[in-house]
């Protein structure tokens, strides 16, 4: 029998037409190009059942909700505390019971393209979400942990049907008309949590890019509002914006 070309099996690996019994008699294939291919195919495989496992791994306090009989858990997380402009966005999100989004985790240990993705697929699979943003006067008013708290609240409210569950990330809120639990760093505990924390931050994320336009010196797109050296700068040489939070430091000692 003929051996297939490179090319052939290069696309039979790409198409997922790979069948068990070539993928065998390929091992003893001693073409270089045939064991690239077996090596990148096998690292592959790897990684799909390294980002499973930690999905499953993930999904551990969403699968305890269930078994105690809860159908609709929430995961709260927010996005913008400690920039020194933009609003502090808040999202809540119920996922269906049967979700599955390998790679999914807290937005801040996803690349851009990545979070957009997943903000596309979250957002169509899920059985609802809600987002609350509060703007820097709001956040100068009552203070930035008061102003997360009532994103996170908003949020909540938002969510139609209503949780029965609600898992948060590190804040505790009280009120709630359903049972409750605060995870310390519950973005890369849960996967609802880290579906609110994908909403949240690509939701901030396009705010601070329009405020940009509007802005362009504060380099907003960039540095998303935060006290980086350039950022500081731009203040320092134009003064502030109406969407800098004038209780901050080192803005609080700037007027």
């Amino acid at each position: 029998m003929e051996k297939q070309s490179i090319k052939e099996i290069r696309n039979l690996f790409d198409t997922g037409e790979i069948s068990e019994e070539l993928f065998l008699a390929l091992k003893n294939d001693e073409r270089k190009g045939v064991q690239q291919l077996l090596t990148r195919f096998e690292n592959k495989k790897r990684k799909e059942r390294e980002l499973e496992e930690a999905f499953l791994k993930m999904s551990t306090y969403e699968n305890k909700c269930y078994k105690e009989g809860y159908q609709l858990i929430a995961g709260v997380d927010e996005a913008g505390r400690g920039p020194l402009a933009g609003p502090v966005v808040a999202a809540a999100v119920i996922l269906p019971q049967e979700f599955k989004l390998p790679g999914l985790n807290d937005s801040k240990q996803l690349n851009e393209s990545q979070r957009n993705s997943f903000y596309s697929i979250i957002t169509e699979k899920a059985i609802s979400y809600g987002i609350s943003i509060i703007n820097s006067t709001q956040i100068d008013t009552i203070n930035i942990f008061e102003a997360t708290k009532t994103a996170m609240n908003e949020a909540i409210n938002k969510l139609q049907p209503n949780a029965d569950y609600v898992l948060i990330d590190a804040v505790e809120l009280k009120g709630l008309s359903c049972p409750s639990e605060s995870l310390i760093k519950g973005d890369t505990k849960s996967i609802s949590i880290a579906a609110a924390s994908v909403l949240a931050k690509v939701t901030r994320d396009r705010i601070m890019k329009d405020l940009h336009k509007e802005y362009p010196v504060y380099k907003f797109a960039t540095n998303m509002g935060y006290g980086t050296k350039e950022h500081l700068a731009s203040i320092d040489e134009f003064g502030i914006t109406p969407y800098h939070r004038k209780s901050f430091a080192p803005i609080k000692d700037l007027i």
